[in-house]
């Protein structure tokens, strides 16, 4: 007999393991040194519940399986919630061609919205290029790729995150807003 109200905790349970699990990496990743460990520790409380829930019932295979699909769609949610979290920074790296009037505006554009934009000019296969590195919160990512292809289609992005900064434009605009 199928135990509806057992494979429901053992989907909840494992679903909800596997979401923080993903958040608390993502955590670590960035640096959090005080909030990953206090979330691993409820984590893994979590994790020996539900596997133990399993464990005690490997007699019926539908368990193992919901416990699977639990930690399938766990991975899911907790992908969506870290996006949603867009915790820390990317870097943006732009090459655009050159001599178009694009070239010349959109650093200024760019500048104009809050951006800090280093420009710089590279040779590539077909002449010079003109080379935008620009840092945005990742919260803003979205908005930084849609106003960049607003103003250069052809543009050629790349986007990394950067793991420490120091000095410059956006270490004087965070301690600004660490003031107020």
């Amino acid at each position: 007999m199928i135990d509806l109200r057992m494979l429901a905790m053992i989907f909840f349970i494992n679903f909800a393991y596997v979401a923080m699990n993903t958040i608390r990496f993502m955590l670590t990743m960035k640096g959090y040194r005080v909030l990953a460990p206090l979330l691993s520790m409820v984590e893994i409380t979590v994790y020996i519940l539900g596997l133990s829930m399993v464990l005690d019932r490997l007699d019926n295979p539908i368990n193992l399986f919901v416990y699977a699909l639990g930690y399938a769609i766990g991975i899911s949610v907790g992908i969506k919630i870290e996006d949603k979290l867009a915790l820390g920074y990317i870097m943006v790296s732009v090459i655009l061609p050159t001599n178009t009037d694009q070239e010349m505006s959109l650093p200024k554009i760019l500048r104009e919205n809050g951006y800090g934009v280093t420009q710089s000019y590279a040779e590539g296969l077909e002449g010079e290029r003109m080379v935008l590195e620009i840092l945005s919160p990742r919260n803003g990512e979205r908005t930084l790729y849609r106003l960049i292809k607003e103003i250069e289609s052809r543009a050629f992005i790349i986007s990394y995150e950067p793991k420490y900064i120091s000095g410059g434009f956006w270490t004087k605009r965070i301690r600004k807003r660490q003031k107020k």
